[in-house]
């Protein structure tokens, strides 16, 4: 059954309650920037970046209370990383990746030694039907 007044068009506009998720910890306003969480179980207080929204079970933490985080006696905390760290490449990376196109290049290059023919050298097999990226291969013993 409807009401009669409709959708809450006439709510008065609040400014008390904010779209910024904050603190879960008393007397605290700051905004929140990680999530806990306790695994019972496992004795175990997980400490990792801002849920996407709010569980019941879970609190949200700024970032001064989330550096000075502390677990109850014999339990560990563990501090998951958001990944933002990771998001650019390393020089290793990029050493990884030039090193894989230039090995991905060397085929070719074979193939354009031996006149431009697969498997122009004497061992190499045979390229006799390709289907997709899988292609089938003769020996060249046979």
């Amino acid at each position: 059954m409807e009401s009669r007044r409709g959708p809450l068009k006439s709510a008065v506009p609040s400014n008390v309650v904010s779209p910024v998720r904050r603190c879960s910890r008393t007397a605290c306003g700051r905004p929140a920037v990680a999530t806990l969480t306790y695994v019972y179980a496992d004795s175990t207080a997980v400490l990792g970046p801002l849920a996407t929204y709010a569980e019941p079970h879970c609190y949200d933490l700024c970032a001064e209370h989330s550096e000075r985080l502390t677990a109850p006696r014999g339990w560990e905390v563990v501090r998951l990383s958001d990944g933002s760290a990771s998001a650019r490449p390393s020089g290793d990376d990029l050493e990884a990746l030039a090193n894989a196109v230039r090995e991905a290049a060397r085929p070719q290059e074979r193939a354009a030694q031996a006149g431009g023919k697969p498997g122009g050298r004497a061992g190499d097999p045979v390229e006799v039907g390709r289907r997709g990226h899988l292609r089938v291969l003769r020996s060249p013993d046979s």
